[in-house]
């Protein structure tokens, strides 16, 4: 069974609540459409519902399931815009401001999301990464004890030989461009947790570098080494070893050779990058040239599931974008 084919089985034995703010997008609208067939969850979509109803109908696509609502004619409008102004004031909004900005579908959706009225939030088919971005880091913010919000990618390698039966996860390949020690340390655990949750995989997290155990010198390794260090130090419980050059950590018989006592023994499932350009090139070789399925990018560290979509996306995208939210909130409830 394919990874995903087990995220949307998942999904389903515990149906959660995700609210989609582009409600009047065509793709969001066709995948709307297959969520609710296939039970994968309950959606939510934001904006006028007449527009909405009208456009699925000229699609010939069926959304009868989902509820729609409307930030400008919402009973819940006004409680938004009280708690996003109690929320910011201290920034500077006003009342006047929290009014308009709380009409704006993004903003709309993600206060479904902090007053419980979702459980995950997906966006992106129009919106920037930013646009998802400011919103949750302003009003659902960092879980407690997570410092900073980052992303990974499932990648589903076709030569089953590596990370958990050919499924490894990347991260950080999409947010981030340049951690810090303690803040790759985090995405080391958050990563590891998200790989538990939603692959059901035992973590074997490196931490990666141009060297293996000391075998070079150089700030940039420094920062690997510490890193490794934090992660260690916050959750023993977890396996988690660098700086490990990339062969070291997928091959056994290259890490026999240049880290004989690593615990990992070659077989990392979990490759944190040091950076995010190195994150970013990494899982876009994997993906083209071993032709490997790129499942992302997801995010992590936010209190409550937000996940971003490329404005390239498909249908299928959206559809399996639900599911992982889906999953990820189930652990959030």
């Amino acid at each position: 069974m394919r990874l995903l084919d087990k995220i949307w089985e998942l999904a389903r034995n515990n149906v959660q609540r995700v609210v989609l703010p582009e409600g009047n997008e065509e793709r969001t609208i066709k995948a709307t459409e297959i969520i609710l067939k296939e039970k994968i969850a309950d959606v939510l979509l934001v904006g006028n519902e007449n527009d909405i109803r009208k456009h699925a109908k000229d699609l010939n696509v069926n959304i009868d399931g989902a509820t729609i609502v409307d930030p400008k004619t919402s009973e819940k409008y006004d409680e938004y815009v009280n708690l996003f102004f109690e929320l910011r004031k201290n920034k500077g909004m006003t009342l006047e401001k929290a009014k308009e900005i709380i009409k704006d579908e993004m903003y709309f959706g993600t206060m479904m999301l902090k007053c419980g009225d979702a459980d995950g939030l997906v966006s992106g088919a129009v919106h920037t990464t930013a646009d998802l971005l400011r919103p949750g880091m302003q009003i659902i913010k960092t879980s407690p004890g997570t410092k900073i919000v980052s992303s990974f990618f499932i990648m589903d390698v076709p030569n089953r030989e590596y990370g958990e039966n050919g499924i490894m996860f990347f991260a950080d390949s999409a947010v981030n461009p340049n951690p810090t020690s303690e803040e790759l340390a985090c995405i080391a655990i958050s990563t590891a947790d998200n790989a538990r949750a939603l692959a059901g995989i035992l973590p074997k997290v490196a931490l990666l570098s141009f060297s293996s155990m000391g075998s070079a010198k150089h700030e940039l390794v420094d920062k690997v080494v510490e890193a490794s260090r934090i992660a260690n130090e916050l959750r023993p419980d977890l396996l988690i070893e660098g700086e490990l050059q990339l062969d070291t950590a997928i091959v056994p018989e290259v890490c026999k050779s240049k880290a004989p006592n690593s615990k990992l023994e070659g077989k990392a499932n979990i490759l944190i990058f040091p950076d995010l350009q190195s994150g970013n090139i990494g899982y876009k070789l994997v993906q083209r040239l071993a032709n490997a399925e790129a499942i992302g990018p997801i995010c992590q560290g936010f209190a409550k599931p937000l996940n971003d979509l490329s404005r390239g996306c498909s249908v299928s995208d959206i559809v399996n974008m639900v599911a992982v939210t889906s999953v990820q909130s189930q652990s959030k409830n």
